[in-house]
């Protein structure tokens, strides 16, 4: 059975990683397993991390209970050693394929001699995690539940909006002193 294993910070899960993991899903199909591994799981609390690796799996179990999509989840720290990344990596996550959007781990994996499924992503620059963050920063001071489902459901799936609401998770993103940054 092959394993197929979606790689990210999901700060916050956006439609961008919905249709990355439902891509990963129609791969593994019935014969396969879904494997999501989040990373930089020591990071919370910060601009670029906002919400903890536990939030962050809550949010796309709540996603994936929604989609009827079964999946397994692990949490991978980060070591900020790119040529041991996969080595590290894979002593949590396990031997498999990766499906990625992004070209740089792509490249990081085949280095490592790992099969790669890259996903296009369409509206990429929409799904830019910064982007989705900025907004809900913005939006944690109207307090109003309404317009942040509407803003956000371009970009965030409507289970993560609920979780989002439901948890107050979005209120800290007004407490950071943060600009705009990629990442």
């Amino acid at each position: 059975m092959t394993q197929y294993i979606v790689l990210g910070r999901f700060q916050p899960f956006h439609n961008g990683h919905a249709s990355l993991v439902k891509a990963a899903a129609q791969h593994a199909g019935d014969d396969g397993t879904l494997l999501i591994a989040i990373g930089s799981a020591q990071a919370e609390w910060e601009p670029k991390n906002p919400w903890s690796a536990e939030e962050r799996e809550a949010m796309i179990r709540a996603w994936a209970v929604h989609e009827n999509i079964e999946l397994k989840v692990v949490r991978i720290e980060d070591i900020n050693d790119a040529p041991r990344w996969v080595e590290h990596a894979t002593d949590h996550h396990g031997a498999g394929v990766l499906v990625t959007s992004d070209e740089a781990t792509a490249e990081l994996y085949e280095a490592s001699e790992w099969k790669v499924i890259r996903v296009d992503l369409s509206e990429r620059e929409t799904f830019e995690g910064w982007r989705v963050r900025q907004t809900i920063r913005m939006l944690s001071t109207v307090m109003d539940d309404d317009a942040a489902y509407e803003v956000l459901k371009p970009s965030v799936p409507q289970p993560v909006i609920e979780w989002l609401v439901e948890h107050d998770a979005m209120f800290r993103c007004s407490t950071f002193e943060t600009g705009v940054h990629a990442g």
